[in-house]
């Protein structure tokens, strides 16, 4: 009985502390036609403490949507565009030789902002990309030989064209999995398409003021670590990413061949902590099955790794996440 009364002393205060969250969703609305799930997707990833990073085709407001999200919360944002010719020195920082003093300064990358928008992170070389992997990780920068903590809350919003396009290079498998979720981006509907023409002919510039402050987000995230996920909820995050990697275990035989690895331990976490933040939006302070289905693909997705067979007959990980969903038992 006292575990009942947790959880709706918990409830009060998700419901307390979660009042920003409307906020924030109105907010971007404003500016945003449509595009439900990238709006929460947003938000998960800013109450778990995860790094998000947006597939779709130019011109479905990816950009927008972070920048709109950052202009919401009070805190310090940049933008970093990557081309081919970005250096890893243009994203962290680098030393600079002060004649005056005779002596090297520390110069500061545009990393370092509590966001930090990687724009078409697929335009730019490995060597870059992975410039962002000890902060993405750490939460920390090294410059010759000093250590720099990042602002907290840190998140990077990366944004990426489908890899078909001239120019791109595919991101390394280390450093998609340090993205907790992966959200693909479609079309708006043509009601949607219809309303976005409007808005834009229009020309009004919408003035987005804050409605929050990185104070409150740091808050938010202390209670959604306290929301409650049972043992049977977590024997089945392990079970789905263990599907993953094992298949035939769990009766999904005819996938086995389709995948060259499945997810990585981290997939289990980012899991449970993207379904705590879910439930913690739905304003509720347990996770339910329903929270784990609602954000599994977007962590699954690009944490499996799909052999020349399933490229072959056209199979995509998207695919495999849902026979995976569809199969294993819901507690």
């Amino acid at each position: 009985m006292s575990e009942s009364i947790d959880i709706r002393q918990l409830n009060a205060r998700i419901e307390q502390q979660s009042s920003f969250v409307t906020n924030l969703v109105t907010g971007m609305n404003q500016v945003i036609v449509g595009q439900k799930h990238l709006v929460e997707s947003l938000l998960i990833s800013l109450l778990s403490d995860g790094h998000i990073l947006l597939e779709g085709v130019p011109g479905l407001a990816k950009t927008l949507a972070i920048k709109t999200l950052a202009q919401l919360i009070d805190a310090d944002y940049s933008r970093i565009q990557f081309t081919p010719d970005l250096l890893p020195a243009d994203v962290i920082g680098t030393l600079v030789y002060s004649q005056k003093d005779e002596n090297f300064h520390v110069k500061k990358g545009p990393v370092f902002a509590n966001f930090v928008l990687a724009d078409e992170i697929n335009r730019a070389p490995a060597k870059v990309q992975s410039a962002l992997l000890e902060a993405m990780q750490e939460h920390q920068v090294t410059i010759g030989d000093e250590t720099f903590s990042l602002p907290n809350p840190f998140l990077v919003m990366a944004t990426q064209n489908p890899i078909e396009q001239e120019g791109t290079y595919q991101l390394p498998e280390a450093q998609v999995d340090r993205f907790m979720l992966k959200v693909v981006i479609s079309y708006p509907s043509l009601e949607e398409e219809k309303l976005i023409i409007r808005e834009n002919l229009r020309g009004e510039k919408k003035n987005i003021l804050p409605v929050t402050t990185a104070e409150e987000i740091l808050k938010a995230r202390a209670v959604v670590e306290e929301v409650y996920i049972d043992e049977k909820i977590e024997q089945y995050i392990a079970d789905i990413v263990f599907a993953s990697r094992y298949p035939e275990k769990y009766g999904l035989g005819e996938l086995k061949d389709l995948i060259t690895f499945g997810g990585s331990p981290r997939a289990s976490i980012s899991l449970a902590k993207a379904a705590r933040a879910y439930a913690f939006i739905k304003r509720r302070g347990y996770v339910v099955p329903e929270d784990v289905r609602a954000v599994a693909h977007d962590v699954m997705r690009h944490r499996i790794g799909l052999s020349y067979e399933a490229e072959a007959s056209n199979v995509t990980s998207e695919e495999i996440v849902s026979k995976i969903i569809n199969k294993v038992e819901v507690p």
